[in-house]
């Protein structure tokens, strides 16, 4: 005969305390002390109990699991943002169910259904300007949720987001003071919106220069491939820029490489600045001048507000935040003697 599961009721036996006490305990509940928290998980440990999630939920109401909705899952931004959300879920006690519609908007409403009944709140990024009315009525309207990086300005949501045109203001006015008058701007998808807000901070920027400014702008996809695209486009043209300010760095780096391939220097040559600071930007050759973005900071508190709100539902909730980046200059952008005449290509 196959031998019974342990229950909840056995470890209660075990540590000797309530049922009750036991559910607080393993569901992360305040009100229970930390020594006795500590000898129902050792308890718990020890006998291999495992709840029974989908009862837990019935008896409960709570399925312990936020979702978290994205655009996409790969490069180094998301990367970072889930550190930050999954760093405050662990200490909560909480799993992480997380879906992509894979740059597709259109997708998104699908990914939200399928997490109805399954998560007790919802992260949910979605960039695309001109998609905020189809995204309120995709969204769940029984289920706390918190945007990320998201255009959406009406208050029915707490929005948590970064002042793009704000950071891209100072990045294009730091490479003004270092005495760049030809700047080629590598932008982002054209239907993201802070893409839009990164090239309208630039366009900003140079509108009030004191003196004329040579600009070009380059398309891009926000990842390495278009950014080395644009760095070939540069390459051909007769003349290189003073500066190229790309609008992440995933496709500063990019760039990076095509100039390198072609054996143009950075910054001798022409200089290159970034936005978002991900990890590698401090550990490429030269290092890359940047926007600092705490993006896992963003999701960490992104995430806190959540649980904030799925525990205290009818509580005053915070709009949100916005977050304004801060500019880190590396040697990428230095500029200590006057540019090399051989960044002339013809």
């Amino acid at each position: 005969m196959a031998k019974s599961a342990i229950t909840i009721k056995d470890v209660a036996r075990e540590a000797n305390v309530s049922v009750a006490t036991v559910s607080r305990a393993l569901n992360g509940h305040d009100n229970v002390a930390e020594p006795v928290r500590q000898l129902v998980l050792e308890v718990a440990r020890r006998l291999r109990y495992t709840p029974h999630a989908a009862a837990r939920s019935l008896s409960s109401r709570s399925t312990q699991t936020v979702g978290v909705v994205l655009p996409d899952l790969y490069g180094e931004f998301f990367s970072e943002l889930m550190r930050g959300i999954d760093g405050v879920a662990s200490a909560h006690r909480r799993h992480l169910l997380v879906s992509s519609f894979h740059g597709e908007p259109q997708q998104q409403g699908s990914v939200l259904q399928a997490m109805r009944g399954r998560v007790d709140g919802l992260l949910v990024l979605s960039p695309y300007a001109g998609d905020a009315s189809a995204l309120l009525d995709q969204l769940p309207a029984d289920i706390p949720t918190v945007l990320i990086n998201t255009p959406i300005t009406d208050g029915s949501h707490p929005v948590f987001s970064i002042d793009d045109h704000a950071g891209a203001l100072a990045m294009t006015g730091h490479l003004l003071a270092q005495g760049y008058r030809s700047i080629a701007f590598i932008g982002g998808p054209e239907r993201n919106h802070d893409a839009r807000e990164r090239l309208r901070g630039f366009r900003d920027a140079l509108a009030t220069a004191p003196q004329a400014i040579e600009s070009i702008e380059l398309p891009g996809a926000f990842d390495e491939a278009s950014g080395y695209e644009a760095g070939r486009a540069l390459l051909a043209r007769p003349r290189l820029p003073e500066a190229v300010f790309a609008a992440n760095d995933m496709m500063a780096l990019g760039c990076l490489y095509a100039f390198q391939q072609a054996g143009v220097r950075v910054p001798e040559q022409v200089a290159l600045a970034g936005y978002d600071d991900i990890p590698l930007a401090r550990f490429v050759h030269p290092s890359l001048t940047t926007m600092q973005v705490s993006i896992a900071g963003l999701g960490e508190q992104a995430m806190s507000h959540l649980l904030q709100r799925i525990r205290e539902p009818g509580s005053q909730q915070t709009p949100g935040l916005m977050l304004v980046p801060s500019l880190v200059v590396r040697d990428s952008t230095a500029r200590t003697a006057p540019l090399d005449p051989a960044r002339d290509r013809g």
